[in-house]
């Protein structure tokens, strides 16, 4: 290579100087990157990019065929050499978007830049490249995924039972709650339903005596250092944080007054928390107040803070209060408490708020940061694959949280072990069905349906560049996703011939996603459960619109149906069996057994409900379900009175012997009674692992993964073996000398910020002042132009043409409530009778009468040439927008009385 010649002949020289020429020389040419570490003689950051380059170069092919290239140049100014630039923009305009896009990809494996990859990623983002981004992200640390189940092999196995048994001593005497410390108080204890604190109020608040390894956890956030409080489930842990918050306050010298705020990632965990801390501080001079993503909107929070000693709080309000300025500054607080802190990663609301404290901590405004203290029972190790890298793992939460002291049981273990019990593991792997006609019928149904989707569109698979998919699988759902993707921007010279194919075609995925659900379904639970599934999905669409699409499709299914029914009658899952013997196994030889179910789909929650209730051997066990909110595009789902409702019952109720759980119930939630965790296919990483095992609180707990696929009995192994991984990677960090481990902390802080800053730096290309149309991205109908939409609260989006209101349908919204001065009425509809596509909500505002708020992922983007685009995200569009002024609403939209 010329390359390898050129450094050769560079070694030979024997002239002065020659070396400072070279370097000279790279600063010169804009290789910057190499020119730092030829002189600083450290190759790390070089060094760093090699996994990087690896990965996109493995991701090659992806990555040239979904970008363009003319959109992604302007972020990369100062990564590559002017000459780069310009050769891709000419590569592209001669030879198109996949020559441009090799060219890009090669400026990017040759670019000694380091900060490149996070450039790449925030391109990506934000020109919307997701099918991209998704196998790049890959790559990255991954966080707040949706609750999907896993691809469903159906190749046979044989039935193996691998155990993992944990013992120790225990104290017979010591019960489910004995973590609950004592507390010495002076008032009536009045208050029912209180985790861990039930039994030990008194009278006044006046001291809260700590068992000794609690005291010995809660020590150094006593002394006012920054304090990871890593404990297992059931030790405590917000008994040492009342404790903390109660010494805090009363510490405080003359003349200063503390502040407290708790956070707690889920609304159940938050009300738990919240009833402890009102229930502890009640008749103290300190106030308690808590807000969460459920509480009323009216409520001016900032202000309430500031009059406030103890907050419990979600993340997010803090954040968003932060954002709006009704909280200037995290400095009014003198104390925060992170629960369940190993998730203060990525885009998390926690890390957000660390931003902002690391902002005050490295800037020059000589605010005063508030001690931090987390709470977890375990740190994670992240993606680590030996112990430097868990270690590091470590130190970067430990950096994220500005931590000093990780704080764990070393001179109590013998009386924490007393008090909490760990589980049994153990791993049942069983063998799948080994034909399943259900599955061969259904894959004639979707190969039916996908021909017909062909003959309408012959182009069908070239809308995706994913290939090899198999029918019910996530890959075959990634396929339907990026197909859709692209049929929403897809154009044609006939408008009316595009609009009938784009409508014909999201109809035929949209029932190809229900098969390949089904199939999912029929893998975890009974035949009769995903034919349901099906009944129930045909029964709706035939009390829709029921278009000649639907009716084609319709009738496809049902010439089938007879076969099916016969099939769901009789087509067992022995994955089913097994969980049906662990459970009669556990109640016959204990019959106050109270056993948690997790499963990762709500679909699957139901299913499962049904098939327990209509089982005769155990039908006694009287199921309850314990699901996540309603989600934004569904009407499945729990309230929180509901959830709070499921939890109390489980608890208390002797009635209700099992409670089915999806992730909502995995961490920080208190069911201390639980003496059975069965994990239905149901595996994460090695955080969710140790959080979901500790569920099980009472003695002689059992923790059971039933699986039928061989890759999630293999990760689960690979969990514990992180666990030890982790357990060492703590105490190096302890052990490690303080003043370099706060120098390494310091260095991974400014390193974050500088990434950080430079996201902040870099902006796509300018808005546009061009009037676009936006067009219903089901059916193509024109619905308003860009220039008619207004922002409010620089959050929501309506349309002030008077019109608007003739292209849309509305139906009475479920849930009328309030928001930001905002009361929803009406969900509007795109009022093509073959689409009724959701497009937002109709309400009032200030006093305005039928104010819309639409949704731009309903709609495509069309500009005067004709060309089309979709983003999914307000922020993520290329068009101007002003603000809402009451001036501009016309008669239209008339004011209430």
């Amino acid at each position: 290579m010329a390359s390898t010649l050129f450094v050769d002949k560079l070694l030979e020289l024997q002239d002065e100087g020659w070396y400072q020429a070279f370097i000279d020389a790279l600063r010169a040419s804009g290789y910057t990157g190499l020119c730092d570490a030829l002189e600083k003689r450290d190759f790390r950051d070089i060094e760093c990019l090699e996994e990087d380059r690896r990965h996109l170069s493995i991701i090659y092919s992806t990555v040239k065929s979904n970008i363009k290239p003319d959109e992604l140049v302007p972020y990369f100014t100062q990564c590559f050499l002017h000459g780069e630039l310009e050769a891709i923009k000419q590569e592209t305009v001669q030879k198109g978007d996949c020559a441009g896009a090799e060219k890009l990809i090669d400026c990017l494996l040759r670019s000694d830049k380091k900060q490149w990859p996070k450039i790449f990623t925030i391109a990506l983002e934000e020109k919307n490249f997701t099918p991209v981004l998704e196998v790049w992200s890959q790559n990255k640390d991954s966080e707040c995924k949706k609750e999907t189940e896993s691809s469903c092999e159906e190749e046979g196995e044989q039935s193996t039972f691998t155990m993992f048994q944990y013992s120790e001593e225990v104290d017979p005497q010591n019960q489910c709650l004995s973590a609950a410390p004592e507390l010495r108080l002076n008032h009536d204890s009045s208050v029912a339903n209180v985790p861990q604190l039930t039994g030990y109020f008194h009278q006044s608040t006046s001291e809260l005596k700590l068992r000794n390894y609690q005291e010995e956890l809660a020590q150094p956030a006593h002394q006012g250092k920054n304090t990871i409080i890593c404990a297992p489930t059931g030790s405590g842990k917000t008994i040492v944080a009342l404790s903390i918050c109660d010494r805090h306050l009363k510490s405080m010298p003359a003349g200063q007054k503390g502040k407290v705020v708790f956070l707690a990632t889920k609304v159940p965990v938050y009300e738990q928390q919240k009833d402890i801390f009102c229930k502890y501080f009640e008749d103290s001079d300190y106030s308690v107040v808590g807000f969460c993503g459920e509480s009323p909107e009216n409520v001016p929070i900032g202000m309430v803070l500031k009059s406030s000693d103890i907050i419990i709080l979600t993340p997010q309000i803090l954040v968003n209060c932060l954002k709006e300025g009704s909280v200037p500054s995290l400095s009014i607080f003198t104390l925060m408490i992170f629960d369940e802190c190993h998730n203060t990663i990525g885009s998390h609301p926690y890390n957000v708020l660390m931003f902002h404290y690391l902002d005050m901590k490295l800037g020059s405004t000589g605010e005063k940061c508030p001690q931090v203290v987390g709470l977890t029972a375990s740190v994670g190790t992240g993606k680590a694959k030996n112990e430097d890298e868990a270690t590091q793992y470590v130190r970067k939460l430990c950096a994220s949280l500005d931590i000093e002291v990780i704080s764990t049981v070393k001179n109590n273990v013998e009386e924490l072990e007393k008090i909490v019990y760990k589980p049994e593991k153990l791993i049942r792997e069983l063998t799948p069905r080994k034909t399943d006609l259900f599955i061969n019928v259904m894959s004639e149904i979707m190969s039916e349906t996908e021909k017909m989707a062909r003959n309408i569109f012959p182009q069908l698979d070239s809308l995706s560049n994913i290939q090899n998919r198999s029918f019910g699988t996530q890959k075959y759902e990634q396929w339907i996703i990026d197909t859709q993707r692209k049929c929403r921007i897809l154009q044609m010279e006939n408008k009316i011939e595009e609009r009938r194919i784009c409508q014909e075609l999201f109809t035929y995925t949209e029932h190809l996603r229900k098969y390949n659900d089904s199939i999912m379904i029929n893998d975890d639970a009974r035949t009769k459960d995903a034919l349901d599934y099906l009944k129930n999905f045909f029964e709706n669409v035939k009390n829709g619109s029921y278009n000649p699409i639907e009716q084609q499709v319709t009738k496809v299914f049902e010439a089938k149906l007879p076969i099916l029914e016969d099939i769901s009658s009789n087509n067992l899952n022995p994955k089913l069996d097994d969980v049906e013997f662990i459970l009669i196994e556990a109640y016959h030889e204990n019959p106050q057994t109270r056993t948690l179910l997790f499963v990762k789909t709500r679909a699957l929650v139901s299913a499962l409900k049904n098939w327990i209730e209509e089982t005769p051997d155990l039908r006694f066990l009287k199921p309850d379900i314990l699901i996540g909110r309603n989600k934004r595009h569904d009407n499945i789902g729990m309230t929180l009175p509901s959830q709070k409702g499921a939890l109390e019952s489980f608890k208390t109720n002797s009635e209700s012997k099992l409670l089915i759980a999806t992730s909502v119930a995995d961490e920080g939630i208190d069911i201390p009674a639980c003496n059975l965790v069965i994990l239905y296919e149901y595996v994460g990483n090695v955080t969710k692992m140790i959080q979901v095992r500790g569920r099980g609180r009472a003695k002689d707990s059992k923790c059971i993964l039933v699986t039928g696929k061989r890759e999630e009995a293999e990760k689960e192994k690979m969990n514990l073996l992180h666990e030890k991984l982790m357990t060492t990677a703590v105490e190096n960090v302890q052990n490690q000398n303080k003043q370099d481990l706060q120098k390494m902390i310091m260095q991974i802080q400014k390193s974050e910020k500088t990434q950080r800053d430079l996201k902040k730096i870099i902006k796509g290309p300018e808005l546009t002042e061009e009037n676009k149309r936006l067009l219903c991205w089901k059916c193509k109908r024109f619905a308003c132009n860009t220039d008619d939409i207004r922002v409010i609260e620089e959050a929501h989006h309506t349309v002030i043409d008077s019109t608007f209101k003739e292209r849309y349908i509305t139906e009475p919204h479920k849930k009328p409530r309030g928001f930001s001065g905002y009361t929803k009425k009406f969900k509007i509809f795109c009022n093509n009778t073959q689409c009724k596509e959701d497009w937002g909500i109709s309400g009032i505002y200030k006093n305005f009468q039928d104010i819309p708020l639409i949704k731009i992922d309903k709609f495509v983007v069309e500009s005067k040439n004709g060309n089309q685009d979709y983003v999914n995200k307000w922020n993520k569009v290329n068009f101007r927008m002003k603000e809402f002024s009451p001036e501009e609403i016309s008669e239209s939209f008339s004011a209430s009385t």
